[in-house]
């Protein structure tokens, strides 16, 4: 069995990134981008992939469609340096999925089809191949609707092997924020979200009172602040870190690479101040090629671009 740093569990599909289309799409209209990206999608996978491109040994789970979309992902996570020997491919009615972006100047559209991620349950993971890492990560909490009523056994039988662990839920697209996720938060050691998740899950529209009503929940809470940086917390000690400047060309995916640069230094016992620090590089780097992984596809770049901002 692979000797691993982190295992992850999570949705593994493709985004097709749409450009230059306008804000409103009339209808009946053929509306015409002005360039498209495919590339990896899935917070879950995109997270794994960025985080062994940065040098930690990760193992994956999911389930995809024995489809043209499965092998295309399947193959771009396993470039990265992804062990993908558990994932499950299965056939039938139900496809991999697919997310389409419309970016904008001032937000974006996020179209989704979950396919084969509805499905994925508790019986297609190895419980064993995930104990058999340092450290468990699961993302995108709210859409596994098939794992979910047993994601706080899951993650208790991770912290049972003795594992860290760490969460992001990502959006709920329904908005309902479910109750059922503070079951499983009483596991989680690293808890992940960003500045709106933090409010809708604390249920308060002040961040500093979310701050302090999740900190007391978790080990280690951090929140992504987008153009603000980042903040992590455990217990009284609080640390913050501000965005690096870049050119930044697309924010798809930045959020899962900043979970992968700050877990990368987590695994490793790095303190917090280094750990975001870490984050906010990995997060910076995401936003300077299209797609959440092509930055960190691109192997020059990547060497260059830690070369040039990382001081160890």
């Amino acid at each position: 069995m692979a000797d691993l740093d982190v295992t992850v569990v999570g949705e593994l599909n493709l985004d097709l990134i749409l450009y230059g289309l306008p804000e409103q799409l009339d209808p009946e209209r053929e509306l015409l981008a002005e360039r498209l990206a495919l590339t990896l999608g899935s917070s879950s996978a995109i997270f794994a992939h960025n985080l062994a491109v940065l040098g930690s040994r990760v193992g994956f789970i999911s389930r995809i469609g024995d489809d043209p979309l499965g092998r295309i992902a399947l193959e771009r996570l396993a470039e990265g340096g992804v062990d993908v020997s558990r994932v499950r491919r299965v056939s039938g009615a139900t496809t991999t999925g697919l997310t389409v972006i419309l970016p904008r100047p001032r937000f974006r559209n996020i179209l989704t089809y979950p396919g084969t991620m509805f499905e994925m349950c508790f019986e297609d993971l190895d419980l064993k191949y995930l104990t058999s890492a340092r450290h468990f990560h699961l993302s995108s909490f709210f859409l596994h609707r098939a794992l979910r009523p047993r994601i706080p056994e899951l993650f208790r039988r991770m912290k049972e092997a003795r594992l860290t662990t760490s969460l992001d839920t990502n959006d709920d697209p329904e908005d309902r924020w479910g109750e059922d996720l503070n079951e499983v938060l009483q596991y989680v050691d690293v808890f992940l979200p960003n500045e709106r998740e933090a409010r809708k899950i604390a249920r308060t529209e002040d961040l500093r009172e979310a701050v302090r009503l999740l900190a007391e929940r978790v080990r280690v809470l951090v929140v992504k602040l987008g153009p603000l940086g980042a903040l992590a917390r455990r217990g009284k000690e609080e640390v913050t870190a501000a965005p690096l400047a870049v050119e930044a060309v697309d924010p798809v995916g930045a959020g899962d690479s900043f979970d992968a640069g700050f877990l990368h230094q987590f695994v490793r016992g790095a303190d917090l101040s280094t750990c975001l620090a870490y984050g906010n590089l990995a997060g910076a780097l995401s936003t300077t090629c299209p797609g959440g992984t092509e930055a960190f596809r691109d192997r020059g770049h990547f060497l260059r671009f830690f070369r040039e901002r990382w001081k160890a």
